[in-house]
């Protein structure tokens, strides 16, 4: 499965265990349509919460805005809450991250150089999308 949006926060590496570690980030997709026998476009943002074990170094790319395309599939989580109450939520399993757009203030290292790896990508990026 196929999925594109913008990341909603900076990435965050949550160790598991000794030897695991877990990069957790959520994106946004923005969508919109017209409703039957309305002019009016409605918006609808959805946001989904994703999981990616393969490289924690991923991370540091991974900031707010970001523009990114996953990979992967996508898992349920349900549990009770503290009302008993049947809860869920959606998780996307990443195992292949492209990045189409960096975050405007991502494009610098903490020394003030732009890495190369940025430029290479900076003529992949999509600027024309309504998010």
């Amino acid at each position: 499965m196929e999925i594109t949006g913008r990341l909603t926060a900076n990435s965050i590496v949550h160790k598991v265990s000794n030897d695991k570690q877990v990069v957790n980030f959520s994106i946004a997709i923005n969508d919109n349509y017209k409703p039957k026998g309305s002019t009016e476009l409605k918006e609808v943002v959805t946001y989904i919460n994703c999981s990616y074990w393969l490289n924690v170094k991923t991370a540091e790319w991974l900031k707010k805005g970001t523009l990114v395309q996953l990979y992967g599939r996508i898992g349920l989580n349900v549990y009770s809450n503290h009302e008993a109450k049947p809860m869920g939520s959606l998780t996307f399993h990443t195992n292949n991250i492209k990045i189409l757009a960096f975050a405007k203030k991502a494009e610098q290292t903490e020394n003030g150089v732009t890495p190369s790896v940025v430029q290479a990508k900076k003529s992949e990026t999509v600027d024309d999308l309504p998010f």
